[in-house]
């Protein structure tokens, strides 16, 4: 990585902020904390960071009320929100004002590492004109999808998920992992293991049928992997 990601961590609990920075500065991002919502305004104010990790319960107000400014200053500065807060209120709330993705206290580092690596790499293809990966072309902001130079009719869902798979490129995502991302992406909680099997399916019989190498990998008994 040859120019650091920026990360700003919005987060009161010291220990927790301690470790996040700690294990992200190691990861080879450049990782700056803050405490409290006003000074998180003031840094976003002088600089443009990568992603924002946002708690919700802060000392100085609802973390909920920073999403929509940092996506009015710049859409591609992607928000994580990670909060001890489970309920769904609070996931749908969150992801209605703008936040990318949501990830619940406590948790895994190397699961943060991944959500923030999976959409710095989302949030960057979306500004590509074309992302061309083996047989496959795609062109996002036409929503496009060649194989070969022959368009394939994509829906939304399967065209959002082949986009998902391509960003996560070698990383085996479980069915719960990408029902997740479906969910989030479209605001729709009704993602379940069966529904998420049936697009994927749906997804490789139509990129099989144009002519496309399996790509889709079906690693059993966990999830799926992209490769070419």
């Amino acid at each position: 990585m040859h120019n650091k990601n920026k990360i700003l961590l919005v987060e009161d609990e010291l220990e927790l902020a301690k470790s996040v920075v700690k294990y992200l500065k190691e990861s080879n991002y450049l990782c700056t904390h803050v405490e409290k919502l006003k000074n998180a305004r003031e840094l976003l104010k002088k600089n443009n960071f990568h992603a924002v990790l946002l708690d919700l319960g802060l000392p100085d107000g609802d973390g909920l009320s920073l999403i929509k400014e940092i996506k009015n200053k710049d859409k591609t500065t992607g928000v994580i929100i990670i909060s001890a807060k489970d309920a769904l209120s609070n996931k749908i709330q969150g992801l209605d004002l703008g936040a990318d993705d949501y990830l619940t206290k406590p948790f895994f580092m190397p699961e943060l590492n991944a959500r923030i690596n999976s959409l710095i790499r989302r949030l960057n293809f979306e500004g590509d004109n074309e992302i061309i990966i083996g047989d496959i072309k795609i062109i996002p902001d036409q929503m496009l999808t060649l194989v070969n130079e022959q368009r394939v009719d994509l829906t939304n869902t399967e065209f959002n998920l082949l986009l998902y798979f391509i960003t996560n490129k070698n990383r085996v995502l479980s069915k719960t992992n990408l029902g997740e991302y479906m969910s989030s992406n479209y605001h729709d909680y009704s993602f379940s293991d069966d529904l998420v099997y049936t697009h994927i399916k749906n997804l490789k019989k139509k990129l099989e049928k144009s002519g496309c190498s399996d790509y889709i990998k079906n690693v059993y008994g966990v999830g799926y992997k992209f490769s070419n």
